[in-house]
């Protein structure tokens, strides 16, 4: 049980992926961080010795802060975010009790580099379908909840990737990191690469593939996901607001895949005059 002002590694791998997550703040020293240069998902990085600076971007979240092994830095930064009036707890253990639990990492070295204002920028074709829906959320929930996602037209997305400093996905062209691999759509590869091969992502990502690839028989809710992206793409005109809507439904079907695939659902339960 988590003490007072510390949260647990499995209540916490529960938030993860989920809209209700709380910020996550990893405040590792740059000696620890480069013995292992991986990160909680989404949780993004500020040095301790400069949270008066930075503390007040987090005014009215919740903040988890985590650092090596759960002691002085990771309560220290809490501390100060609390003396903010921030709600902030401490992963209680740190990095080494979420790794001793086998949880997921995202490697650094697969992550692309942050604007300015700490958000990494993507850019992709418009009118997305399901893999430009499905990746952005994936990064929404899992590697940085702040992305910024461009959809321009497919002629102009290395040029704009280029120009504005924005890493392209799930389009065709010499040197492409993030598209599809063989018989895997984007969103396998992003699952596999940023180390989030838990089982219920990786039955989401089969889902997601065949309603990309048109292999409805991966899985019996590829069809029904398929059905919505299209239905979706036909309600809005706007690629944001598809995106918006559309991360309800992954979330849904997220939540479907760790939570409840035994569940089934019938009424009337018994047949009239039984």
């Amino acid at each position: 049980m988590s003490s007072f002002n510390t949260i647990s590694v499995d209540k916490l791998a529960r938030l993860i992926g989920t809209p209700k997550c709380p910020v996550l703040i990893d405040v590792c020293t740059d000696e620890d961080f480069a013995a292992n240069p991986r990160s909680v998902p989404g949780a993004i990085r500020r040095s301790h010795s400069t949270v008066p600076d930075w503390a007040h971007e987090f005014a009215g979240r919740s903040v988890v802060a985590i650092c090596e092994k759960g002691l002085k830095l990771s309560h220290g930064v809490a501390a100060w975010l609390r003396h903010e009036g921030i709600i902030a707890d401490v992963l209680e253990g740190g990095i080494q009790a979420w790794s001793q639990a086998g949880l997921p990492m995202v490697p650094k070295a697969v992550l692309p580099p942050r604007d300015p204002q700490g958000r990494t920028i993507w850019v992709t074709r418009s009118r997305p379908k399901i893999d430009r829906i499905a990746c952005p959320w994936l990064i929404r929930r899992f590697i940085d909840a702040n992305a910024v996602f461009l959809f321009v037209p497919t002629s102009e997305v290395q040029a704009v990737a280029e120009r504005f400093g924005a890493t392209p996905f799930d389009i065709e062209g010499e040197g492409i990191f993030w598209s599809h691999r063989g018989e895997l759509c984007t969103f396998d590869v992003m699952v596999q690469e940023f180390g989030l091969t838990t089982e219920p992502l990786l039955r989401l990502a089969t889902i997601v593939r065949g309603a990309d690839t048109a292999r409805l028989d991966l899985a019996p809710q590829a069809s029904g996901l398929l059905a919505a992206s299209l239905g979706l793409s036909r309600m809005f005109a706007d690629d944001l607001a598809q995106l918006e809507a559309g991360l309800l439904l992954y979330d849904a079907f997220y939540r479907w895949c760790r939570d409840a695939t035994d569940e089934t659902h019938n009424w009337p339960s018994k047949k009239a005059g039984a």
